[in-house]
């Protein structure tokens, strides 16, 4: 018994057995989309770092010094 089927009504309940594989896909799709948005995000992160180290003015370039 799917503990889905308590909480929904007889149209719903109908579907989450019909479904078969289909809610694990979409949970696949949707994994595939998050996870294709991370990596532009992390891509273009690291593209900014290297353009800005690449065109930046030395004399403008700030000297970070740990204590």
């Amino acid at each position: 018994m799917n503990p889905f089927n308590s909480l929904a009504c007889t149209t719903c309940s109908v579907s989450f057995e019909a479904a078969g594989d289909s809610i694990g896909y979409s949970i696949l799709f949707l994994l595939v989309v998050i996870t294709a948005v991370l990596a532009g995000i992390i891509f273009f992160m690291v593209r900014l770092a290297r353009r800005e180290n690449a065109n930046l003015d030395p004399e403008l370039r700030d000297d970070y010094i740990s204590h």
